[in-house]
């Protein structure tokens, strides 16, 4: 049954001209990177979703890094699972066009992805609201686990946030540059999005042929050709080898 629905992925996906990856937490997960909404391992059943606020941070900067510090160390020593490595090489053999993603741990990139679109910031660094100096997050957490909490600009002392989206904050530009994507796109394939986060669910409704790889339910499951509730990093290299052997004959 699965082997089917990948070779009907993989035959719709091919008769697309411009595809774009849409990724959520799911994949991430994969690399144990624990996601926000599941009962036990989710970091909200852990901290407050209050304390990741840009109120919150303004008001206290230090409680976001006393909570969160753990959690970003996790994410920068995680590595790309199979899933991230198969969209990079269907990036690089011009299958996949762009990826759009929701997470904020660079994965996608250390998977062999080059045109990534991080809607929701980036962990890689760490940002100065008043001076926009910015530091490596290595070195951010390397100031906190000496005692440094929080971490403070360089250039003029104010505290430094970690270079993502919080609750509350307008989304970047990288979003516009997103729509842009689906827009101009025929195809999408979303891996582990739930397509509960807005604006990022309103991507899909943009383009013809929809393929979710998603362990739940989405809203947008009507409008997928093809869904599969399998694992991301099991799915993905034998969505991409049939991908390539169709596009090859």
């Amino acid at each position: 049954m699965l082997e089917e629905k990948i070779k009907e992925a993989a035959a719709e996906l091919s008769t697309c001209k411009y595809v774009v990856v849409l990724s959520g937490a799911g994949i991430s997960t994969e690399s144990g990177i624990p996601d926000f909404r599941s009962p036990v391992s989710g970091l909200w059943s852990r901290a407050n979703p209050e304390d990741f606020t840009i109120q919150s941070f303004l008001r206290n900067p230090g409680r976001l890094y006393e909570i969160g510090a753990d959690f970003f160390q996790e994410m920068m020593n995680a590595d790309p699972n199979s899933g991230h490595q198969a969209i990079g090489e269907l990036e690089q053999k011009g299958l996949v066009k762009s990826v759009v993603t929701q997470n904020i741990d660079a994965l996608h990139q250390k998977g062999g992805s080059q045109n990534v679109i991080e809607i929701h910031g980036s962990l890689e660094k760490a940002r100065c609201l008043n001076c926009n100096w910015e530091e490596n997050m290595d070195d951010v957490l390397a100031e906190i686990n000496a005692g440094t909490v929080p971490p403070r600009c360089k250039e003029c002392n104010d505290p430094v946030k970690p270079d993502v989206i919080l609750f509350g904050e307008a989304m970047p530009p990288a979003y516009q540059e997103a729509l842009y994507e689906a827009r101009k796109a025929d195809g999408m394939l979303v891996v582990g999005s739930s397509l509960v986060v807005s604006p990022a669910n309103m991507l899909p409704q943009y383009v013809d042929k929809l393929v979710i790889v998603n362990r739940e339910e989405t809203p947008l499951d009507h409008k997928a050709s093809i869904i599969m509730r399998e694992s991301i990093s099991d799915v993905l290299p034998r969505l991409k080898e049939e991908w390539l052997s169709l596009v090859q004959n």
